[in-house]
């Protein structure tokens, strides 16, 4: 680590990390390791540290920084949907929001980066290849991408939002656990009473798509139900995939008296299409989402919904990230979810 020089201007010497560690009244190195975000800091020293921060008005330089470790100070957020879905899927954005806010706590720069046409992802994996961040957060991969084969291939340091499929052993993950919370979305229709009940499910190159529709399966069969292909369509986390998906379904299968759809965006829009063909929520079809992001909250009537818990999945992501980057080997984490229990669906 490089101290900021003094500046001839001023005619005062800038604080350096060693008038911060005699503040805080640690060592050189614990302040080093606190600036650096390592986690083999007490709390009490990152305390004191900060505090002595605040106090001398210390400041990195973040190119001698950069030029001492052989770093860049930042990390790029890699989604690999659309664009659109940005701004149209709420689940996105309160994750970019959520991985900012626990970035800039360790002193990290982030850089949105969108990849969903072959033009560019070239261009994106020449910067990365290129040594610009110090790690990726990849956003809903999709297996067969040949993004990934790339980034393993160039060696940098990837945490997906979600399992890699294909790529579970050599990229580190964290994701809810999506198998579990849609079983738990299930089980509750089957307990209030519903029997046809039908699913829109993610994209099946996705580790959510994969899962959700499992945890659908398993939840009918343990309960003696038959899985119907006709109470199955497909969608891609997009408003229209969900609109055209319950169509679908009510062509196929009138009888339907429940949907779950594997995330909130799609199950939002299921509400419209029902109400056109006559079907009241929750009284002739309830609906249960998966995501809990906000939207759910927001739409007539409110979605019972999957919560998974997006601050605690930044958290990890970015813990995670931290230790690919010092050279640790990839592992995976599943964090529990939630049934949260609104008017489209209550008890």
């Amino acid at each position: 680590m490089l101290t900021v020089p003094s500046s001839p201007s001023s005619g005062r010497k800038r604080p350096t990390i060693r008038d911060v560690a005699r503040e805080a009244g640690v060592s050189y190195a614990t302040v080093s390791r606190v600036l650096n975000g390592h986690d083999w800091v007490s709390p009490e020293a990152v305390k004191a540290v900060r505090d002595a921060i605040a106090r001398t008005g210390y400041a990195t330089n973040p190119h001698a920084r950069s030029l001492a470790t052989g770093r860049s100070g930042s990390v790029a957020f890699l989604l690999t949907e659309p664009q659109h879905l940005l701004f149209e899927d709420p689940n996105f954005s309160v994750l970019l929001r959520a991985v900012a806010t626990v970035l800039s706590s360790r002193q990290l720069m982030l850089i949105l980066m969108i990849a969903s046409t072959p033009e560019e992802r070239t261009q994106t994996m020449a910067y990365l290849a290129g040594g610009h961040v110090d790690g990726v957060l990849l956003v809903s991969p999709h297996s067969g991408d040949p993004l990934l084969g790339q980034l393993v291939q160039a060696n940098v340091p990837v945490v997906a939002c979600g399992r890699v499929l294909g790529y579970e052993e050599s990229i580190s993950s964290v994701a809810a656990d999506d198998l579990a919370g849609a079983r738990s979305a299930v089980e509750h229709l089957l307990g209030v009473g519903c029997r046809r009940i039908a699913t829109i499910t993610g994209p099946l190159d996705t580790s959510g798509g994969v899962y959700r529709l499992n945890g659908y399966r398993d939840a009918l069969l343990a309960h003696g139900l038959p899985v119907e292909p006709g109470l199955v369509a497909h969608g891609d986390w997009s408003r229209a995939s969900g609109a055209d998906a319950m169509r679908t379904l009510l062509e196929r299968s009138p009888g339907l008296d429940a949907v779950f759809a594997a995330s909130d965006i799609m199950a939002a829009a299921t509400l419209p299409i029902l109400r056109e063909a006559g079907r009241t929520v929750p009284d002739d079809v309830r609906v249960v989402g998966f995501d809990d992001s906000g939207l759910a909250e927001t739409t007539d009537p409110p979605l019972t919904t999957v919560s998974q818990p997006m601050q605690r999945i930044s958290e990890e992501m970015v813990r995670l990230l931290i230790d690919v980057i010092g050279g640790r080997t990839p592992l995976s984490i599943t964090v529990p979810t939630s049934l949260v229990v609104r008017s489209s669906s209550p008890v």
